[in-house]
């Protein structure tokens, strides 16, 4: 499949380039189906990438990126998958390039509408990818090794890695923290998710 690529907003590019690149050297948490390598990059066209670069997908808290998997996996379905086997991982990652926009008021002032953020339905959530998908493809093209944004599904922030600005090495298995007991998940946190 060939994907073509807007023109790039200009003021975009203007807002993301006085951003200051910082560096993390640090514990983020990843949930993977069972059998699949953590450290393994993807472009599925999700709220931070348009399927034309590979990211990683990472929270800083482990409920966080457990909740982001649960939305995906629910699909707005009344019963929740039963033989579902997906492991959480936390792994270290050292980024050099990272760009902060770790607030819905950052989001907001680059041109994301935060009315609806992480609030839309699962078949809904395109409408409100295509600002966040411009953002991080804009923040790519500039260099940037990662963004750093507000997790959608918890109160945490999440990571994305732009896996064509790193070498593999930046990114190690810290532990395998094992399968996720979805329905003790589930029944602990549903209450406390975003």
């Amino acid at each position: 499949m060939v994907f073509s690529r807007r023109v790039r907003d200009s003021g975009l590019i203007d807002a993301l380039e006085e951003g200051e690149a910082e560096s993390f050297d640090g514990s983020v948490w990843r949930v993977v189906r069972d059998g699949r390598d953590p450290r393994h990059c993807g472009s599925s066209g999700g709220r931070w990438d348009d399927r034309t670069f590979d990211v990683l997908y990472t929270a800083l808290e482990r409920d966080g990126t457990i909740a982001e998997m649960y939305f995906h996996l629910s699909r707005g379905q009344p019963v929740f998958p039963s033989k579902i086997r997906y492991r959480i991982f936390e792994l270290s990652i050292s980024l050099s390039r990272l760009l902060r926009l770790s607030t819905l008021d950052d989001l907001e002032k680059i041109g994301l509408d935060v009315a609806t953020y992480g609030q839309l339905s699962y078949i809904d959530r395109q409408h409100e990818y295509p600002r966040s998908q411009d953002i991080a493809e804009t923040a790519q093209f500039l260099d940037f090794d990662g963004i750093l944004v507000p997790n959608a599904r918890w109160n945490c922030a999440n990571i994305v890695v732009f896996c064509d600005h790193i070498e593999s090495s930046a990114i190690q298995v810290t532990k395998d923290h094992g399968l996720i007991a979805w329905p003790a998940w589930r029944r602990d946190n549903i209450g406390s998710a975003n």
